[in-house]
């Protein structure tokens, strides 16, 4: 009896500390499915329903913060209408459901930003957005503090916002993103005023703001909603019954869990392509720009040539485009798509050896 008891003690102190890496499970569990329903692209639908998280989160904020303005004076209340109001409104049900709608809107915000984050200053964007889903986890007493939930209200606006507006708008205009940052904190501070008691502060909106337009003019916000489909450098290029057919060099016989590799050979006067697909929502029009970079060990990456062509949006599979150069030094290269205003979508980088004769390929379609 005492040996069982004593391996019930043990057990319930293993459930206890596998509790503490719930909130991680769940974020990685909630990940990957919002990955799988949010799609490769960004639907209509998709914003439609975050705004309605957002619209719920709002609810909520000004509930709580007026408990009263809802059931009116709680000493006319009869006690067991009384009792029923200070369990909704002033135990821990509104501030889960806080918790809640705020690790839903998180929840999809790092899967936007994840899908259009292609290189290391977005991906910044995303770790932090990853980091604020899994904190949020642990947050549901801190939402008592008011400031916190302003302050989380506001982020999660202007960041659906920047979707948004250029979504609706068919651009990726600067302006979008600096009007929509405003358009959502004002919509933070807006519900700040109409919300009876004026509880924590709503002044951290306002910073936040400020650090989200300087993010975005260093280039550390994705230039949303365009998504990145593929990039690949390569021989050859052929489009055949709507596809294009890539010739790339074939990986090393180790490498064996890809069958391409970026380490290109290339023969004098051979061309090299770029190969890109971005998608872009119904209606989005913008020009899009391959900057070919070479890196020089004394001077760094030098562009050698930045080439555009024509972004139309609405096709599933991304719109397609494609550079080439001929003659490439040996050494290191990389080839970045950008934005009419230096906003980076993706980049690729590979290397470049010069042999005397052409190598076998690997023709993979896109």
């Amino acid at each position: 009896m005492v040996i069982a008891k004593l391996k019930q003690t043990r057990l319930y102190h293993h459930v206890l500390k596998l509790g503490d890496f719930f909130p991680a499970i769940f974020f990685f569990g909630g990940f990957l499915w919002d990955a799988l329903t949010i799609g490769r692209n960004v639907a209509s639908s998709d914003l439609i329903t975050f705004f309605i998280y957002l619209l719920i989160a709002a609810a909520i904020l000004f509930t709580i913060g007026s408990p009263r303005f809802i059931l009116g004076d709680v000493a006319k209340l009869p006690p067991w209408l009384a009792k029923i109001h200070q369990r909704l409104y002033w135990k821990n049900l509104p501030y889960f459901m806080l918790q809640f709608m705020f690790g839903n809107l998180l929840s999809a915000l790092f899967i936007l930003y994840f899908k259009s984050a292609n290189h290391w200053l977005a991906w910044f964007m995303s770790v932090i957005l990853g980091l604020m889903l899994v904190a949020n986890e642990y947050l549901e007493d801190e939402y008592k503090r008011f400031t916190l939930s302003w302050a989380l209200f506001g982020f999660c606006a202007m960041l659906l916002f920047n979707f948004a507006i250029p979504y609706l708008m068919g651009s990726i205009h600067a302006v979008w993103f600096y009007s929509s940052t405003i358009l959502g904190a004002a919509a933070a501070y807006w519900l700040y005023k109409k919300t009876p008691n004026h509880d924590g502060s709503i002044k951290p909106v306002g910073l936040i703001a400020a650090v989200l337009m300087l993010a975005y003019a260093f280039d550390v916000i994705p230039p949303v909603p365009l998504v990145k489909r593929d990039i690949a450098v390569g021989y050859a290029l052929n489009k055949i019954d709507g596809n294009y057919q890539l010739s790339q060099q074939p990986s090393n016989w180790w490498v064996f869990w890809q069958k391409t590799s970026n380490d290109l050979k290339v023969v004098p006067g051979q061309r090299v392509y770029c190969f890109s697909s971005v998608f872009a929502p119904s209606g989005l029009k913008t020009r899009l720009y391959h900057r070919w970079q070479y890196y020089d060990k004394k001077a760094g990456w030098q562009t050698k040539s930045r080439i555009g062509f024509t972004l139309s949006g609405g096709r599933y599979d991304g719109f397609r485009g494609y550079t080439y150069k001929t003659d490439l030094q040996a050494g290191d290269w990389k080839v970045s798509v950008e934005t009419e205003n230096d906003k980076t979508v993706a980049v690729q980088e590979f290397s470049v050896e010069t042999v005397t004769s052409e190598l076998p390929a690997i023709v993979r379609v896109y």
